[in-house]
């Protein structure tokens, strides 16, 4: 307790605080909650004038959006509210902290996805842009359905570029190319083969029976070769 207590002394107290600063101090205070209270009056006042706006907006029947100039995002967020309360649509468009602004729209005429790429890119907007741009829509759907109805051209369709009678004429001659092409049929198995050289004409049956005489015969076959062996 004697060493703890001999640290404790020897070290430095903290620094006290003045009058003057105490009054400085306050007074800082003071001026902060002034600005405070300036700001949030400031504030209700433009909410104030923004309801008055968007009130005076709804009861203009010729009226289908209001534009707001650029102003600050704590702005922005109140006329955001301001719309959600009377409900109507309210969009930002513009780069922040240049050109960053509000148009408010009634419900009954809310903006297409057209419109409203439109505006974030900056571009200008009128009925004469809808209406080009609802046409070149049209005129695109009619072109994908009429693609669609059309039938697509089968295999069977495919027209070579030479004919197996015309390649070969000079060599077996025209007649005897003719009756080659006539019997030759283009099969996707067997290439242009005569597919009749490829057919097996047996049925299930004979098939069967013929694999059982051949596994038997390959079976004496191998028999006989063991009995020479052992013989020799």
């Amino acid at each position: 307790m004697d060493l703890l207590g001999s640290i404790l002394n020897s070290m430095d107290k903290p620094p006290s605080v003045s009058d003057k600063q105490k009054a400085l101090m306050k007074k800082q205070k003071e001026e902060y909650q002034k600005h405070q209270k300036a700001e949030a009056e400031r504030l209700k006042v433009f909410r104030d004038k923004v309801e008055k706006k968007i009130s005076k907006f709804l009861q203009d029947d010729n009226a289908k959006e209001y534009k707001f100039p650029p102003m600050d995002q704590i702005q922005r967020s109140i006329i955001h509210d301001a719309a959600e309360v009377a409900s109507i649509w309210a969009y930002s468009f513009g780069e922040e902290g240049v050109d960053r602004h509000i148009i408010l729209f009634k419900r009954e005429h809310a903006p297409s996805e057209d419109q409203l790429n439109a505006l974030r890119r900056g571009e200008e907007w009128n009925e004469d842009i809808a209406r080009r741009l609802a046409e070149e829509r049209e005129r695109r759907a009619k072109e994908e359905q009429e693609a669609a109805s059309r039938p697509k051209k089968r295999k069977d369709d495919f027209v070579p570029n030479s004919y197996y009678k015309d390649k070969y004429q000079h060599l077996i001659g025209k007649e005897a190319a003719l009756e080659a092409a006539r019997k030759t049929e283009a099969n996707s198995s067997y290439g242009c083969v005569p597919s009749q050289n490829k057919k097996d004409q047996r049925s299930i049956e004979q098939t069967l029976a013929d694999i059982r005489a051949k596994k038997r015969k390959l079976g004496n076959t191998d028999e006989s070769k063991q009995k020479d062996e052992n013989s020799k």
